[in-house]
């Protein structure tokens, strides 16, 4: 290995004599490359070299390429300056290039599969203009045929950087072929097919034999009807009279301009049919093809339009998203409060009209959320405070309404409704209402309760600074309802919001802690995430200090199953306290450690956690008994072995 690395090290001496000579690095700029170079040669020479070896030696040939460049810049200025001629090319100005080539196909023979990496090997030659991108280009898609973007990629090279029309488009039917149920294939085919048609069209415009393109005009309704209320404001850069405009276009520029728009929706069919036959499940697909279709100006353009709707409302009648989509159409929401309102009633009007007959066809939970959904963002744009007097509200509590009086109504939109009323501001009617749900159908939803205690909380809060006992006690028995109930880990934010009213209420937060003792015996303690009992320990060592805060946690670790969240609290509790010089803290905290080892004994970052405590505050011999525990007891010791501090 050593005499490979220095035979290719030996190679390179030409090139840095060279740099030397012309003034672009010095002798220790030269021995450090060398030290460099000679690093990267051994990795790459390992039995299993990484990606990441190949990929770090890349990154460094580019960037010193980048000096030598510049400095060579500098070096040419300062020679002009002196009246000498420009610097001529020499080895040093390709060995970088072609080292950097080189380490490239070492790293694609060993890594064929990443196409991450191809693509970065692409974009290097399609940026250095090597000659080697076509080359590239048909290895990848001999060894990757079944990767869409591989034949994207080739296509949009041959059409964009050699002008190549007849082989991207061989390029994109060969993929078509291979990858017949890619929507982006489909998707980008048409694109480049329209795309070339427009140039064609453009080229004519150049040459003054026909007038305008096949893009559709992207201004506005309300832009065009003020440029035609102030044609004064506006100069003609000829000289022709108004009398002379209806002649500007020759019938043989009108008749091409047919023919183009013709022959683009022809290829626009034919491209459209074979997609749906290949794909006829996806809706996406259909939505992607429409949005092109608005962007253009064909023939029959509004006949392929309504084609295009008819079809996908045959196919999908019965999917929520689709008669969503074909709502929006007729509204869009974002720019629902920058157009004239007398433009945008008429609009929202059919849009919920299409929603109303979607309701008809699908007459589901999902159907009614994103009805709601659009007419909130008529309502409340931009996450904004709703209107209480503006339109729509009425009609959106109706939407509300229906769905529960249909027995169809979701989680989603019963806390939807209610968080409406909330920020309306009627507070007895969204408590009435959020009683009513938790006592129906959606009793199983914690979401739902967890706004009713919020709720609750709120009325009792609102009517006295100091909550009266009953008050204290009705809530209380609605939590212990609740929390006995749910499972602890999907009812997080109910037990924090319960622990956080009840904090200086000692009665019913002891209540609480019997509770939770109850629910992790039953349910068993959280290994990530959230951790009831972790939780209730830092509550009672802000109220109550570290010798209650120890007990409680003393009985939490007593049940069955107490997770390493637990754990990991306890034992910050008692490392913090032996940070302070307190020995039996740190006593404790071993035995923490040794308990939870008991049972997690795979864990790597808590064996590296045990060793990093016994460095900071324990002795060197009881550290390397931990360490060397740890390189016994893990399965897999190479994640432990490799941590910063632990070489």
């Amino acid at each position: 290995m050593a005499d490979i690395v220095q035979y290719k090290l030996e190679r390179m001496f030409d090139e840095f004599e060279d740099l030397e000579q012309r003034g672009l690095f010095n002798k220790r700029e030269i021995a450090e490359i060398v030290k460099q170079r000679r690093k990267f040669e051994y990795r790459l020479k390992r039995p299993c070299p990484l990606k990441a070896d190949f990929v770090a030696y890349i990154d460094y040939e580019t960037q010193l390429d980048a000096l030598r460049r510049l400095r060579k810049k500098s070096v040419a200025r300062e020679l002009k300056k002196q009246g000498n001629k420009n610097l001529k090319k020499s080895k040093s100005d390709f060995a970088g290039l072609i080292r950097i080539i080189d380490t490239y196909e070492l790293a694609l023979k060993r890594y064929k599969g990443d196409i991450q990496l191809w693509f970065r090997y692409l974009e290097f030659c399609r940026v250095q203009k090597n000659g080697r991108m076509k080359k590239a280009l048909a290895k990848l898609v001999r060894l990757h045929p079944k990767v869409p973007g591989v034949w994207i990629y080739a296509a949009a090279w041959e059409f964009d950087r050699n002008l190549n029309v007849v082989a991207a488009r061989a390029l994109m039917q060969g993929g078509l072929r291979v990858c017949p149920t890619s929507e982006d294939l489909w998707v980008e085919y048409l694109r480049m097919e329209l795309t070339y048609i427009n140039k064609l069209k453009a080229r004519k415009v150049a040459l003054g034999e026909d007038e305008g393109t096949l893009t559709r005009d992207p201004r506005t309704v309300e832009e065009k009807q003020w440029r035609d209320e102030n044609k004064e404001l506006f100069m003609t850069l000829d000289e022709k009279e108004e009398n002379d405009v209806a002649n500007v276009e020759p019938d043989e520029s009108k008749k091409n301009k047919e023919l183009f728009a013709e022959h683009g929706m022809n290829l626009f069919r034919t491209v459209y049919g074979g997609a749906i036959e290949a794909v006829p499940s996806s809706l996406n697909l259909r939505k992607r093809f429409f949005e092109i279709l608005e962007g253009t100006e064909l023939s029959h353009y509004e006949d392929m339009c309504k084609e295009m709707l008819n079809d996908m409302k045959r196919d999908f009648s019965t999917e929520p998203e689709f008669w969503d989509w074909l709502a929006r159409q007729e509204c869009n929401v974002e720019a629902v409060h920058e157009i004239n309102q007398e433009i945008i009633i008429p609009q929202v009007q059919k849009a919920i009209q299409v929603y109303e007959e979607a309701l008809k066809s699908v007459p589901s939970g999902t159907m009614f959320s994103l009805y709601a959904n659009f007419l909130m963002g008529i309502v409340a744009p931009k996450d904004e405070e709703p209107n209480i007097d503006g339109p729509y509200i009425s009609h959106l509590l109706s939407i509300y309404e229906r769905a529960e009086s249909m027995g169809i109504i979701t989680d989603d939109l019963a806390c939807k409704h209610v968080s409406l009323h909330l920020q309306l501001r009627h507070l007895d009617e969204a408590r009435k209402l959020v009683a009513k749900l938790c006592s129906g159908k959606l009793a199983e939803s914690v979401q739902l309760w967890e706004l009713r205690v919020s709720i609750e909380i709120t009325c009792i809060t609102q009517s006295s600074l100091l909550p009266s006992d009953t008050d204290l006690s009705s809530l209380f028995e609605l939590l212990r309802q609740i929390l006995t109930k749910f499972h602890v880990s999907k009812s997080e934010n109910l037990w924090l919001r319960a622990l956080k009213f009840y904090a200086s209420h000692r009665r019913y937060f002891d209540k609480l802690v019997e509770i939770s003792v109850l629910s992790l015996a039953r349910d068993g303690g959280s290994e990530s995430g959230f951790s009831l009992s972790s939780a209730i320990v830092s509550f009672i060592l802000q109220k109550d200090g570290i010798h209650k805060a120890r007990d409680i946690y003393k009985r939490y670790l007593a049940l069955p199953h107490p997770g390493l969240a637990l754990y990991r609290k306890c034992i910050e509790l008692e490392a913090n306290l032996a940070s302070t010089g307190d020995k039996n803290s740190l006593v404790n905290a071993r035995k923490l450690y040794e308990s939870a080892l008991a049972t997690y004994d795979q864990n790597v970052d808590f064996w590296q956690d045990y060793y990093r405590m016994e460095v900071k505050m324990g002795t060197s011999q009881q550290a390397t008994a931990v360490y060397w525990r740890a390189r016994k007891i893990l399965k897999d010791a190479s994640e432990f072995i490799a941590s910063p501090d632990l070489r």
